[in-house]
């Protein structure tokens, strides 16, 4: 130690050689400095609860739970237009007639109006492949996806109209999903998540 009370061999202080081997931080006399404690996530509104959520990070039970549910629902609603296209005819048999003696040959109200019944079969898979690719989508976080689960949710209802007017029991049950399946985007857990936070 030299004359000068703080210099050691080599003509550098104790807090110029913590400096010059990789540590800004750290102050005179070879203590860390005050923002040290704020980059290892001690304390402060960095700390455990307010921060993103890691990348190995469970999936909330809430947002699980919504992600079976629009899979359940968006698999009933493949089933429906695939009923709908593979017995069109019937189906618009049963709805528009079968025609009579008058009805010119080989074509019948609902074999005319088939068609009407291939699209709602269309627009229904559509809208049940939408369901079940945005829950498989989950894991990856992005925000809209929260959006468009609840989008999904309300085109959910309809069908509870839809399946009442065939079979009412069906219909009842179908309406508690559809309602869970509009709520549950909004919920605490599933905000956190898809803005990519912890709860």
């Amino acid at each position: 130690m030299s004359a000068d009370g703080g210099t050691e061999p080599g003509g550098q202080r104790p807090w110029q050689r913590a400096r010059a081997s990789g540590n800004p931080r750290a102050g005179a006399g070879g203590n860390p400095g005050p923002g040290a404690g704020r980059l290892a996530g001690a304390g402060g509104p960095g700390g455990p609860g307010h921060g993103p959520i890691p990348s190995g990070a469970p999936m909330p039970q809430a947002v699980k739970s919504l992600r079976v549910l629009m899979m359940v629902l968006g698999g009933v609603q493949a089933l429906l237009g695939l009923a709908l296209l593979t017995n069109s005819v019937r189906i618009a048999t049963a709805i528009w007639g079968g025609g009579d003696a008058s009805t010119p040959c080989c074509t019948t109200p609902g074999e005319a109006n088939s068609g009407i019944v291939v699209l709602a079969g269309l627009l229904v898979l559509a809208v049940a492949a939408w369901g079940i690719v945005t829950a498989l989508k989950f894991p990856t976080r992005q925000a809209n996806l929260r959006v468009s689960a609840f989008a999904y949710g309300w085109t959910a209802l309809p069908f509870t109209v839809a399946f009442y007017a065939v079979v009412p029991v069906l219909g009842l049950f179908w309406l508690v999903p559809a309602i869970l399946a509009l709520v549950r985007p909004n919920q605490p857990e599933s905000r956190a998540w898809f803005d990519g936070r912890t709860a």
